[in-house]
This record gives structure tokens, sequence and C-alpha cells, in this order.
């Protein structure tokens, strides 16, 4: 059996990933792929019950960073790498990335600290390919205010959400091969006619 491919979305809240997971999703299917569509933090059960604390209830830059961690860990061992090894595609709404770009870019936490952590859960493994989808700081939160409501996330100061994006161009800039920056002020057409290339750029 031929191990699956993992593709990860990532980007500052209200870069509009979330719109292309499913375009993404459905181009793989039209070409034959199982695909499974998940998201961090969640994916699972456990995961889910993750989420629920991390984007609504105050906690320490520290616990929310292992907390993270706990879901990928959960996430990776009952819904990632089975489906993977089943020969089946996972596209992720978020993963590792957004854990530098956040916890490290956003709160300050050194970036070694997450890596050992990292190192711990992931054991090597990363995505095949990151889109990332970026925009200038006042266009996204432009597009956070008309959205739902906000979450802890959410409600952070423009300053934070400009560390995140910095963190994010840098982490693209030192793997340039994985992460593909998207310029996510582009119609959504245009979007995704540059994805569907490098969707097939995967085989």
């Amino acid at each position: 059996m031929t191990r699956g491919k993992f593709i990860t979305l990532e980007g500052v809240d209200g870069a509009g990933k979330s719109t292309h997971l499913e375009f993404v999703a459905d181009w793989l299917r039209r070409q034959g792929r199982e695909v499974v569509v998940t998201r961090e933090p969640g994916g699972t059960p456990l995961g889910e019950a993750l989420r629920e604390l991390l984007l609504h209830r105050d906690m320490d830059a520290d616990t929310e960073l292992l907390l993270m961690f706990a879901a990928r860990q959960q996430h990776l061992a009952e819904l990632i790498r089975p489906a993977l090894a089943r020969g089946a595609w996972v596209v992720s709404d978020r993963f590792t990335d957004a854990s530098y770009a956040y916890q490290c870019g956003g709160r300050g936490i050194d970036a070694e600290r997450i890596a050992a952590l990292e190192a711990w859960v992931q054991r090597g493994f990363a995505p095949d390919l990151t889109l990332l989808f970026d925009v200038p700081p006042d266009v996204a939160e432009a597009r956070r205010s008309a959205a739902r409501t906000a979450d802890r996330f959410e409600r952070e100061a423009d300053s934070f959400f400009s560390r995140v994006r910095n963190a994010y161009l840098e982490r693209a800039r030192a793997e340039p091969a994985r992460i593909r920056v998207l310029d996510a002020r582009h119609s959504i057409a245009e979007l995704q006619i540059e994805i569907g290339h490098l969707l097939e750029g995967l085989g």
C-alpha cells in the first residue's frame, strides 16, 4: 500500500485558508484519492475537547503550548498516521507551523522549546506540502471582524498577528520547498488555480 500524502493549510486568523480547505479536498477526490479532512487543535474526540479549552479558557502560554502538543499527539496516533498508512491523503487546517507562529511568534516562547516537543511528538514526521495563506494584518483584521464571534486568539491585538505573520514567513523562507506562500488578497478563483498547480506537483 502506497503511503498517502499530508497537506496542511496555514495562515493568520482571517487569511481565508478555511475557505480553500474543501477545494483542496474536492480536487484530490477528483483524482481518485481517499481524503480525510481534519483540523488543529482538534481532529479527535479528545482533541476537540482540548480545542474548546484552548479557544475559550484563559491560560498560561506554556500551558497553551503543552495542550496544543497533547492534542497533536492524539491527532497523529488516532487519525493522521493510520489514514496515511492505508493510503489516504490527509488535509489539515493547521499543524505544527501554527505552534511556531502563534506560540513562538505571537506568545514569545523560545523556538527551541517548541522544537523539543516537535521532536518528541512527531519523531521526524512533517507535512508533504504546506499552503501558507498570507495577508497583511489590516486585511486579516477586517475579515475577522466580519466573521463569527471572536475566540480567545482572534481577540488578540494587531501587533500579535503581525508577529504571527512574520513567524510564518520566516518558516516559509527556511523551508521553501514544503511551505508555499499564497497571496490571500487574490480572488478565490486565482488562488484555486495556483493551488491546483501545487497539488499537481505532489503526484
